[in-house]
This record gives C-alpha cells, sequence and structure tokens, in this order.
C-alpha cells in the first residue's frame, strides 16, 4: 500500500489541531537507530486504504511511504482514533529493515465454518484468540494465519500448535493456547 507523506516542522498542540482541521493526520516514523520523523498523511488517501483492507490485517499490511522523494517501507504499530466521530487522529508508524526483525500481530482466520460437524450437531464455534503475536523478518510477514475447523465436533478445540506457521516465523505466545472450540448451546 502506498502512502504520500510529508515532514512535519512543529510538534506544537496547536499546530497538530490545525493539521487535523484541513483534512490530514498527523503521524511519526519510528526508525531503529535513527532519529523519530514527525509526519503528515492526506486523511482521505488513508481512509480509502482502509475501506479496500480486511478486517484484522492491518498491523500485517506493509506501507510504502513516499517521503521526500524516497519510498520507505513501514508497518502501523499504533493508530489513535477520536472518541465521537472514529476518524484516525494519530498512526505510529515502525520503519523496515531486511535484516532486522519486526514483532507483529497476525490474525487467525477460521475456515469450514459451512462444514463444521459440531455446528451441524446444534453447538456453535467460539474463536479464542483472533491474533497471535510473531517475530519475523519483514519479508517473512504473514498475512493470516488459517485454522481448519471442518472436522471439529462438540466440545472439541485447536490450539496454536494445529496451525501451520511457515519457516522463519518464530510465534511469542504459548502453543498450547486454544485459538478455537465448537461449544455446546445451553439448554433452554
Amino acid at each position: 500500500m502506498k502512502l504520500t507523506a510529508t515532514v512535519r516542522a512543529s510538534t506544537k498542540k496547536s499546530d497538530t489541531k490545525q493539521i487535523r482541521r484541513e483534512g490530514k493526520v498527523p503521524a511519526i516514523l519510528y526508525s531503529a537507530g535513527n532519529a523519530n520523523q514527525q509526519l503528515i498523511l492526506d486523511a482521505a488517501e488513508f481512509n480509502a486504504i482502509l475501506r479496500q483492507m480486511k478486517p484484522g490485517h492491518l498491523g500485517t499490511t506493509v506501507f510504502q511511504l513516499h517521503l521526500d522523494g524516497k519510498n520507505r517501507r513501514a508497518i502501523i504499530k499504533d493508530i489513535q482514533y477520536q472518541l465521537t466521530t472514529y476518524l484516525v487522529s494519530h498512526i505510529d508508524f515502525e520503519e523496515l529493515f531486511d535484516d532486522v526483525p519486526v514483532n507483529v500481530k497476525v490474525p487467525i482466520n477460521c475456515v469450514g465454518v459451512a462444514d463444521c460437524a459440531g455446528i451441524k450437531l446444534g453447538g456453535f464455534l467460539r474463536q479464542v484468540i483472533r491474533h497471535v503475536k510473531v517475530e519475523c523478518l519483514p519479508k517473512h510477514i504473514p498475512t493470516e494465519f488459517q485454522v481448519d475447523v471442518r472436522d471439529l465436533g462438540i466440545k472439541q478445540s485447536r490450539t496454536l500448535s494445529d496451525i501451520k506457521i511457515p519457516q522463519g516465523v518464530k510465534p511469542l505466545a504459548k502453543m498450547d493456547e486454544v485459538v478455537v472450540v465448537v461449544s455446546k448451546r445451553a439448554a433452554t
């Protein structure tokens, strides 16, 4: 995803409010070994990207920030929204380097829900974990993990160890944690 960014000279609160009134979003680019850069993004351009994105995939999306005639790769580490309007009010980016590992939250997607044996018998699917934090090089960042639930019966579950994790990706969670379970509906 490509984004155009400009360097922000002032970090005063009054200037930040003016930036937002002009339809822009203040941001910061954290870079290992370099000084942090205060940025300004076009809110309309960023919102257009958000509308195209699958829910939960923001943390694994690599952005190409076009800044001062150069492209710099980065991922979003934090995003802040206005409480009443839910408009983006600030974004924190982390610059990516080919040889420096990063920590990202990768979404977990359940596949085969329509064919799940436990659901057909009257149970319901409960996804306990929606993301798993991993450490990897930028070239190995997965877009999502999939867990197949087709053959789960009532009171059966899948753990993180049931997910196929690619080489070069190190999970930062306990592999025996339950990801999804088919629960029995309570009798009425």
